[in-house]
């Protein structure tokens, strides 16, 4: 499966539904297989275009969990979705649960570690599924204690290259392929601004753009709201990266990114149709 089969060439919403007790902001939400697939089903009609399943929580601070437990919280979700009409993602750094689940009809695989693990780069490219490569300075247990840069835009774009061409070299099609910076992995908030800023450096490299902006830290620090009321901090960060070049997005919120997403393309289409 490849990035253009799935029509990225318009702004698609990812919906995150993580399937974990302690995720940032909807830990336990989902944690059982019935809640999950209630929140997906609400997704899907509300425009969702992807379910993105997470069975570790990769917040700051948070501690890696076996292979066994996110596999456990993973798979029955996977089985249950497998047909409810929105492709599929799965957020896992871990070949094993990646090989499953792409036997399970995932369409996806979201690595915040960039497919780096032994194994992760074959399993993609015998598979030909997409992928998405996402930037992250140390893990998520270490990654906010001190992050630095000399040049956060250069040095993740450089990071994003290096990235590209370890897939590649593997037999990953540039097709498969999407790039994520990494807002909130191993940066302060101004890291996360000035990428934001510069966002365009990234979306020019020529290959999808995947954004995960919502909720997170830096909404926080340029509104001063805490994380149940940063809605709609999220939202205007969302058409920001829109207009920057950011195609996926990764929301908690689908109703209303999708209806900000209604208005930025009635804004940018020469025929814009209205919603049924």
């Amino acid at each position: 499966m490849r990035w253009a089969t799935l029509d990225c060439s318009r702004p698609r919403i990812v919906g995150i539904l993580n399937v974990t007790p302690d995720s940032f902001y909807d830990g336990g939400k989902s944690r059982t297989v019935a809640m999950a697939c209630r929140r997906a089903a609400d997704w899907i009609e509300q425009g969702a275009d992807f379910i993105e399943i997470g069975g570790e929580s990769t917040r700051p601070g948070a501690q890696p969990v076996s292979l066994e437990e996110e596999r456990g919280r993973v798979i029955p979700v996977v089985k249950a979705l497998a047909s409810h009409g929105a492709p599929l993602i799965v957020d896992t750094s871990q070949p094993g649960l990646m090989a499953e689940a792409i036997d399970g009809g995932v369409v996806a695989i979201n690595d915040v570690r960039a497919l780096e693990r032994p194994g992760a780069c074959e399993i993609v490219a015998r598979s030909r599924v997409a992928v998405c490569l996402m930037h992250m300075q140390g893990t998520p247990a270490t990654m906010q204690v001190a992050p630095s840069y000399g040049e956060v835009v250069a040095e993740v774009r450089s990071a994003l290259i290096g990235f590209v061409e370890r897939a590649r070299a593997a037999g990953i099609g540039n097709d498969q392929i999407a790039l994520d910076p990494g807002f909130g992995f191993g940066k302060t908030p101004i890291h996360n601004l000035t990428l934001l800023r510069q966002l365009r450096v990234f979306s020019g490299l020529g290959f999808p753009l995947m954004v995960g902006l919502s909720r997170k830290s830096l909404i926080g620090y340029l509104t001063g709201r805490p994380l149940e009321e940063r809605l709609a901090g999220s939202v205007a960060a969302a058409l920001m990266a829109l207009e920057a070049g950011a195609r996926l997005l990764r929301v908690h919120d689908v109703a209303e990114t999708r209806d900000a997403i209604r208005i930025w393309e009635a804004i940018h289409d020469d025929e814009p149709s209205a919603a049924a």
